[in-house]
């Protein structure tokens, strides 16, 4: 280990992008801080405290805990995240974008130009509507979150948003272009990272007054261990389907007969399932916040986390939408194509649709393991949160985020130092390649 990190720093251009991305991502925390004018944060923070289950608590996390003090940052980075999805599923049943994603590194830069501007809207939209409603929120003892309610402070919270979600995009476009790792994807580590100095003093005061015993904590520690093994080895696991590809002889030079492999992914929609369910198993107890009806409050109170309900809609939401979202993300037809015009075959399968078909059924099975994967990550917090009443943050979400996002970091960081014959971080083998 210290063998690695000294490397890291011998290498000019690696330490000058780790620095940057530090700086970077101090900048975001320091922004995470600064409030928006016109709240009274101690209202604001009460109201928070009670809607850790909804979506609004979601958010939070994804935003470091900025939405709780609506600070500039408040939205964090998920208008962005937002934005991308949307243009991936357009691209799949719009035809004209659908091709534009095919024209190469052009295309892409168009698409991307298309996201920022989705990217303002939605950021636009989500922070009128926070203004609004923020203008009919009480804290429990009811207090009025706006000071001074009005048009005046709608706009100047939209703008102030809105800009703030742009400030966001363009630092995790900055970290990737001249930092270390996916810029956004480190946006929402360190917002979630941040949080564990916190937990770990909670956790200790509990400890301290006996209200945790230490044989619960020894065995949520070791849970722990156990679910963060089992992220890395499911988040690198793949399924390699051999290709073989015939010979050509072109001139005097022969080309092809070379024989590789497609490594289809176990996991193919990563932590997006998650996103997806959360988001809707917990919009129900959001609209609850902002409607007083005892209906409304029944359907919310059946929804709540550690109810049989909530499980098992959030397991049925998860596997549906990881199938889903692997359709969107992987074509087989497309996989197929691509290998009979290069002249590849898997060995004993004819080219063409019986390829697609073999690769789609492969492709079915494993994702139905990556699904109940999924599934089991984010169920087992949910339960212990709720059984063994764990004074910390330990959700599926975010532990999918910190470890694949930990992972794709130290692979860069090890591209760049045997680029110049450093060891990396593993001495006998490097982190295997992630596919985007």
């Amino acid at each position: 280990m210290t063998d690695w990190a000294g490397n890291i720093f011998r290498v000019p251009e690696l330490k000058k992008r780790i620095i940057f991305t530090a700086l970077a991502l101090i900048a975001y925390r320091l922004g995470s801080h600064i409030p928006t004018p016109g709240i009274d944060a101690h209202a604001l923070l009460s109201f928070f405290q009670q809607a850790g289950g909804t979506l609004l608590g979601f958010f939070d996390l994804f935003s470091g805990g900025a939405l709780r003090r609506l600070s500039i940052l408040a939205l964090g980075i998920m208008p962005y995240i937002s934005a991308s999805i949307i243009l991936q599923l357009l691209a799949v049943v719009f035809p004209p974008l659908e091709k534009l994603s095919k024209e190469g590194e052009a295309g892409r830069k168009k698409i991307s130009q298309y996201t920022r501007y989705g990217t303002v809207l939605l950021a636009a939209i989500q922070a009128m509507g926070i203004a609004i409603g923020l203008e009919n929120m009480r804290s429990p003892t009811g207090e009025q979150i706006v000071i001074d309610p009005g048009m005046g402070f709608r706009m100047m919270t939209t703008i102030t948003l809105t800009t703030g979600s742009i400030i966001l995009m363009w630092l995790g476009e900055q970290i990737t272009e001249r930092g270390i790792g996916n810029g956004i994807s480190l946006l929402i580590f360190a917002g979630i990272i941040v949080r564990v100095p916190e937990a770990i003093v909670n956790t200790w005061r509990l400890l301290t007054t006996g209200e945790l015993q230490v044989l619960v904590l020894l065995i949520v520690l070791v849970m722990m261990v156990l679910v963060v093994a089992g992220v890395i080895v499911m988040t690198l696991g793949q399924r390699p389907i051999v290709v073989q590809y015939a010979k050509r002889i072109v001139g005097r030079r022969v080309y092809g007969g070379q024989s590789t492999h497609i490594p289809l992914r176990i996991n193919t929609a990563g932590v997006i399932p998650v996103i997806f369910a959360s988001s809707i198993i917990v919009f129900p107890a959001t609209i609850a916040q902002f409607i007083n009806h005892p209906w409304m409050q029944g359907v919310a109170g059946a929804l709540s986390p550690g109810t049989v309900t909530y499980t098992v809609l959030y397991a049925v939401a998860i596997i549906f939408f990881t199938y889903f979202y692997t359709a969107i993300v992987f074509n087989p037809t497309d996989v197929a194509d691509n290998m009979r015009k290069h002249g590849g075959f898997i060995p004993g399968i004819r080219p063409g649709t019986k390829t697609a078909e073999f690769i789609e059924k492969v492709l079915d099975r494993i994702t139905l393991v990556g699904a109940i994967y999924l599934t089991l990550i984010s169920i087992l917090p949910e339960l212990l949160i709720s059984s063994m009443n764990v004074p910390f943050f330990f959700g599926g979400t975010s532990l999918l985020i910190v470890v694949g996002v930990a992972l794709d970091t130290v692979q860069q960081v090890e591209s760049h130092l045997l680029m110049r014959n450093y060891e990396g971080f593993l001495k006998k083998g490097q982190v295997k390649g992630r596919l985007g």
